[in-house]
């Protein structure tokens, strides 16, 4: 049987869970501020609502793709919202990176309403989704969670419970902290093997399958090489996450000096101007006088 799901926020994330939903036979109605990326989405089968709540009004399940919870809050609370639509009963999954705070209190605001909340963040971005190959740490009462995997096993292949509403997103700070020391890590031993001569671009298939191997090391050192930059993240939204983990290390007292000096040197490319730019652009971190200067 078709699963009834509304997408709200079809940015490029929402926008690829949105196609693989309607790819796999689901029936899928979406709404987002931006008609173009909706057009997107109807014309590959999707239904078009013109609020929040006329797109939970024709769901079950209603999927939220957003960059902050003053936006997710407004989507689902605000005027025309979800709750506006939505019938007593429906499930609510979150797939943006917030606060695991802030999602606690949205859960909580849902419930008064009679709708039920799993958190679901994701890790393998736009390409994982429409392949299906999701990695998703959900937080959730079991049943609901179980529920959610009705929809979500069409776009991911690794789902775990984590635990009640918020671990999911806790979880998503926790791997956001790997990634990016990964991906500056990765970035900072290029720059030394382009600066001591050894041809970098052969490193990934010479670590393969070693202690230092990682997906981060076989997709980006090669983009580090060449200045590939083409955007698949952006370097102000990881900004955005390691400043929730810091937030959260603050809260239970844990030392974290190495998430520290990375969020500082995301931040003082933002503060260049390369926010809106991909993890790629980490290599203009190591530019000094003799170094060449990406175009």
């Amino acid at each position: 049987m078709s699963n009834r799901v509304a997408l709200i926020g079809a940015g490029a994330m929402g926008g690829a869970i949105g196609t693989r939903l309607v790819e796999t036979g689901n029936s899928l109605t979406v709404f987002d501020l931006d008609r173009e990326k909706v057009a997107a989405l109807t014309g590959k089968g999707a239904s078009a609502a013109d609020t929040a709540a006329a797109a939970a009004a024709a769901s079950d399940f209603v999927i939220l793709s957003m960059n902050s919870p003053g936006i997710v809050r407004a989507a689902v609370f605000g005027p025309r919202g979800v709750v506006e639509g939505a019938k007593p009963g429906t499930l609510i999954i979150d797939m943006s990176s917030i606060d695991p705070d802030a999602t606690k209190a949205l859960a909580a605001d849902a419930a008064e309403k009679g709708l039920r909340w799993v958190d679901s963040p994701l890790s393998g971005g736009a390409p994982k989704a429409l392949i299906g190959q999701l990695t998703l740490m959900a937080g959730g009462n079991e049943r609901d969670v179980s529920d959610a995997h009705q929809v979500l096993q069409h776009v991911a292949s690794n789902y775990t419970h984590m635990g009640p509403v918020g671990a999911g997103q806790t979880t998503k700070l926790i791997n956001q902290v790997l990634c990016a020391l990964n991906f500056l890590a990765v970035a900072e031993a290029t720059q030394l093997a382009l600066d001591a001569g050894v041809d970098a671009a052969k490193i990934p298939q010479a670590l393969k399958g070693g202690r230092a191997d990682s997906a981060i090391l076989q997709e980006y050192m090669p983009r580090y090489v060449t200045k590939d930059y083409r955007r698949t993240g952006r370097i102000d939204n990881m900004v955005k996450d390691l400043n929730g983990a810091q937030d959260l290390a603050r809260r239970t007292n844990t030392a974290m000096p190495l998430t520290a000096a990375c969020a500082e040197i995301h931040r003082m490319l933002t503060a260049a101007g390369l926010g809106g730019e991909d993890q790629a652009a980490l290599m203009e971190f190591f530019k000094g006088p003799n170094k060449e200067i990406a175009g």
